[in-house]
């Protein structure tokens, strides 16, 4: 990483304190992908995961899931210490469907196999990208769904508030939104957090083809 970015590594470990926005987000976050998947409980599951972190949102809730042996999928990280955290937690609850990745996720390629899904996860990536990265980000998600699979997404609501517009974005793609919901914000205070947005939408059509070679978007942070 270089000088003045965030250390992505040390970052997870805010989500271990549970007064923080950002670890009331991955509750969130965890609760749709567990309605998600009861309401395809019994069906066999394909999941991606665009700049998963270490993946503490799927695999927190697959690890003690009964249908978790029907989830496949891939998760893609750029940071190989997180990638490697990401495969020792999924090793140890047995995950063997899922493929932990260290490539480049904001490159279409790297989805080359794993594409369409029924569940594509965008969480941590809307905040950190320019806005046009990020409706170019929202257009080519089609290519990344199966009909009716859905998508969870997040995103910071520090002013000015661009999640009224990115929800526009996802209409105007074709999406249909099936939930959302906000934390609040933490009381002011150096390196406070504002609330944190999630959003869910379903594809209700067929997939668009994976079109390789495409940047998707570039972190500025």
């Amino acid at each position: 990483m270089g000088v003045n970015r965030p250390d992505w590594v040390q970052w997870h470990n805010l989500y271990e304190t549970p007064e923080l926005v950002v670890a009331q987000r991955l509750l969130i976050v965890q609760r749709l992908i567990r309605d998600f998947l009861a309401s395809r409980s019994g069906d066999e599951i394909r999941i991606v995961s665009i700049c998963s972190g270490q993946g503490r949102d799927i695999l927190g809730v697959l690890a003690d899931h009964p249908g978790r042996l029907s989830v496949n999928g891939r998760l893609i990280e750029l940071d190989p210490t997180n990638t490697v955290e990401g495969t020792m937690q999924a090793d140890a609850a047995g995950l063997g469907g899922i493929e932990i990745v260290t490539a480049d996720a904001s490159v279409t390629d790297a989805y080359t196999g794993a594409v369409p899904a029924d569940l594509v996860l965008v969480c941590g990536v809307f905040g950190n990208i320019p806005d046009d990265d990020l409706h170019r980000t929202i257009d080519a998600l089609p290519q990344f769904c199966r009909r009716d699979a859905t998508v969870i997404w997040t995103r910071h609501r520090r002013p000015p508030d661009l999640t009224p517009t990115i929800r526009e974005w996802f209409a105007h793609t074709g999406f249909i939104e099936i939930g959302c919901e906000s934390t609040g914000a933490e009381a002011p205070r150096p390196g406070a957090f504002p609330a944190q947005f999630v959003g869910a939408h379903r594809w209700p059509r067929d997939p668009l083809a994976l079109e390789l070679g495409q940047r998707l978007f570039t972190f500025f942070r």
